[in-house]
């Protein structure tokens, strides 16, 4: 307490990017990189240097950067970015006695082995297109919460999608409709089960092929077979598929949440009697969140849907 405030420092270091080469033969799979952009936030005790001129308990943001390039030249075998993230979180809760929680969130830059005459490359990479990303929190007592995501997954089909029967008033010029084109670009998080540091599987557990998993599923159920695809009958049924599949499917992830803009491709009609089958496909975008944790619980809000499933 403070002049009867009650204060709680934090402070940390963002937008420190980190990148990390691992040199193996090419029979041995060849080189891996990676790019993070990794910021670090801790709670620490250190109310003296906001309420006087005491900063002896601060952990500089120089220390904090510099840690991160320490701790990524230290991992000798690579590391998905949920262990390093996991890491950082151990090291600034018990090297720094007054450090009581940490937050370390990193987004990776998507470096892609490229393939040659159809084989990987052993030392090429070429730049993808949606972000993995994760959120770690880490208490000094051990506890931990591990979130991951994926960022700017574009997804598009040109048919098997309509949207009809849904509320008319004289505000609606909206027609129905069981074909049109369905595109969108999800942003997922899901949360993995471990607890506490003890929790974490001493056999490697590997986030990144659970991340390749989890991204593959959302395709597979959003798309549907590749001859046929799958009717989809709005983006809010397709979102709680896609939601439902990865839980269904892994059972070490407790929790997922989908926000999916729809980008709508609207018909514009611009015939003419010398153009009369003239047509412009326009796009505009709505926003649809879904949190999904187990069986089906819904709750929903004008311009803005949120579906959560609980066990």
């Amino acid at each position: 307490m403070a002049e009867r405030f009650e204060l709680q420092g934090r402070h940390g270091k963002a937008r420190v990017r980190v990148s990390r080469v691992w040199r193996r033969p090419a029979a041995a799979g060849g080189h891996s990189i990676v790019e993070w952009n990794v910021a670090v936030s801790i709670v620490s005790d250190c109310l003296p240097s906001y309420t006087s001129d005491d900063n002896s308990a601060i952990v500089a943001t120089d220390s904090i950067k510099n840690t991160v390039y320490v701790k990524a030249k230290e991992c000798t075998e690579a590391v998905s970015m949920e262990e390093f993230a996991v890491i950082l979180g151990r090291h600034f809760t018990s090297f720094y006695p007054q450090v009581s929680e940490a937050t370390v969130t990193i987004v990776e830059r998507p470096w892609e082995r490229v393939a040659v005459d159809g084989k990987p490359h052993s030392h090429g990479f070429k730049l993808g297109v949606e972000k993995h990303s994760t959120e770690v929190i880490v208490k000094k007592s051990g506890n931990l919460l591990i979130s991951s995501g994926i960022q700017g997954y574009s997804l598009l089909k040109t048919t098997q999608s309509g949207f009809e029967n849904f509320v008319r008033d004289r505000y609606t010029l909206l027609p129905n409709t069981r074909e049109r084109i369905v595109a969108t670009e999800v942003t997922a998080w899901w949360r993995y089960p471990f607890e506490h540091i003890s929790q974490i599987p001493s056999k490697p557990f590997c986030f990144t092929q659970r991340y390749q998993d989890v991204k593959k599923v959302l395709a597979d159920t959003f798309f549907g077979p590749p001859d046929v695809g799958v009717y989809s009958p709005s983006v809010q049924n397709t979102l709680y598929l896609m939601a439902k599949e990865v839980l269904n499917r892994f059972p070490e992830i407790t929790s997922v949440q989908l926000r999916m803009p729809n980008l709508h491709f609207l018909p514009v009609n611009l015939s003419s009697k010398e153009n009369p089958g003239l047509v412009k496909v326009r796009e505009i975008a709505t926003a649809l969140v879904l949190s999904v944790f187990g069986h089906l619980f819904c709750t929903f809000f004008s311009g803005l849907m949120t579906v959560s499933i609980q066990i």
